[in-house]
């Protein structure tokens, strides 16, 4: 008999009326039954996150700080477990799966870090003979509580980015896990339950989404941090223009590979690079290479070796260690993915590689010569799939990665510096990665995109900035 999993209601464990089951995508069996909050369990939470408000800001930088470093060293403890019971909710592969508990360590990690050093600015204010014997203290405090909204693709880590920045900076939180994935968000309620916060300072609901407009609009969270699709992004955003928000939306990542980037050497770590990160996650990522847009001095060659790789990808149990792609979250993601693949076909595109699908598993797949006006050249695929397109120079390249609706992060694959800054200057991307992939991601540096890409910053001390605001204080009849 599956066990029913409580929620996290004000920092204590709590049971509602319904339930809901969690299935694994790979072959469709229950992983859990999670217990649904009543409306009155979701409003009892909401009234403590709002009445904690201000005692929670008022604490010690120690005690958040402790409570931060608490829960990394606990993940850390817990890795495989967790991992684990990722890859049962999720279906992505458990060595991708270890890598992102890693990456939650270092979350909470650096949040405990931040904690301790977030000090403020001063001024002398006396540079104007008005502001004689004046001085400015200006420190930032939270904007109230947080509603964190997140996504299944990274049901740890993107959890970790919404919770530690909130715990870092004394803002209350509630927590809605995705539907499909919530028992990692869940566990991390177990971690959290054994440290000292306040009651009311963190709660994770795992409410359906029909009811999450509920929460977006009530006043008494007026800090939305928001992490999934362009659609339902500007949908919150259009439905609560006075509040604060950031938004983590879709993309469709571009690599460029310019003509300096031509040995054997670099060719094959870019085919290497390129062939892994349109593919891991099951590519249900939104830095994933969606793109490659090649120089055409170079392309042939780096297509020849590219194709094999993806091609080499490993489908399997996501719980094998040897596994390189799993499937995606469900079967309808998978058939969506195939859709829109066959589309392209249909209008003219080379089917190098992959094409296939089998359950909710869809084959890593190639695609040449793709039309710039079917849905897989306009949108997130975030699914396994890579098209692939010739230019001839840096400015086509440059100006094939602008040619979206997107701009989260571009991979451009050049041994020059110039080239790099000019990257850097011109492309209306959140993030340049040079000589790499669009994929990588440091947790503690800015990320976040431009155009529809969302608007805000995560990377744990850019989203402490996000929950907060500056207050100034001027001090008079100083003797400076």
């Amino acid at each position: 008999m599956t066990t029913t999993h409580a929620f996290w209601l004000a920092g204590r464990q709590a049971t509602g009326e319904g339930t809901f089951e969690v299935h694994h995508p790979w072959d469709g069996t229950v992983v859990a039954e999670v217990s649904v909050p009543t409306e009155a369990q979701v409003e009892e939470a909401v009234a403590a996150a709002a009445a904690v408000a201000g005692e929670f800001a008022a604490t010690p930088a120690h005690v958040r700080a402790t409570a931060l470093d608490h829960v990394s060293k606990r993940l850390a403890e817990r890795t495989e477990e967790i991992a684990r019971l990722i890859t049962a909710e999720n279906g992505k592969p458990i060595k991708w799966a270890r890598g992102e508990v890693g990456r939650a360590v270092s979350v909470f990690r650096w949040a405990a870090e931040e904690a301790r050093r977030t000090n403020g600015e001063t001024q002398r204010l006396d540079t104007d003979a008005g502001g004689t014997g004046r001085f400015a203290i200006t420190r930032r405090f939270p904007r109230g509580a947080v509603l964190g909204i997140a996504p299944f693709n990274f049901p740890l880590n993107l959890v970790a980015h919404k919770v530690a920045p909130a715990i870092a900076v004394g803002a209350p939180i509630i927590l809605k896990p995705a539907p499909a994935t919530p028992l990692s968000a869940l566990v991390l309620g177990e971690i959290l339950a054994e440290t000292d916060l306040p009651a009311g300072s963190w709660s994770v609901l795992p409410v359906p989404n029909d009811r999450m407009p509920a929460l977006v609009k009530d006043e008494r969270l007026p800090v939305i941090s928001f992490t999934g699709s362009d659609k339902v992004g500007y949908q919150i955003l259009d439905s609560v223009p006075r509040k604060h928000c950031t938004l983590e939306l879709g993309g469709n990542a571009a690599a460029v590979v310019l003509a300096d980037w031509s040995s054997e050497q670099d060719l094959e770590w870019a085919a290497t690079r390129i062939a892994t990160f349109a593919n891991y996650q099951g590519g249900q990522s939104c830095i994933s290479v969606q793109r490659v847009v090649a120089d055409a001095s170079v392309y042939d060659r780096l297509v020849e070796k590219v194709v094999p790789r993806v091609g080499a990808q490993v489908t399997g149990d996501p719980s094998d260690d040897s596994v390189d792609v799993g499937p995606l979250v469900n079967e309808d993601a998978a058939k969506r993915v195939e859709s829109w693949v066959d589309e392209a076909v249909a209008a003219g595109a080379r089917l190098l590689a992959g094409g296939k699908r089998e359950g909710a598993t869809y084959a890593p797949t190639v695609l040449a010569d793709v039309p710039a006006d079917v849905t897989l050249s306009c949108e997130e695929v975030f699914g396994p799939v890579l098209t692939l397109a010739r230019v001839d120079g840096t400015d086509a390249a440059f100006a094939a990665v602008n040619d979206s609706k997107y701009g989260l992060q571009a991979g451009i694959f050049t041994h020059d510096v110039r080239t790099a800054f000019r990257a850097h200057r011109e492309l209306e991307v959140g993030g340049v990665i040079v000589g790499d992939v669009p994929s990588y991601r440091a947790d503690q540096m800015p990320y976040g995109g431009a155009k529809q890409s969302g608007v805000g910053r995560e990377g744990v001390r850019y989203a402490m900035e996000d929950y907060t605001y500056e207050r100034v204080l001027v001090l008079t009849g100083l003797d400076l």
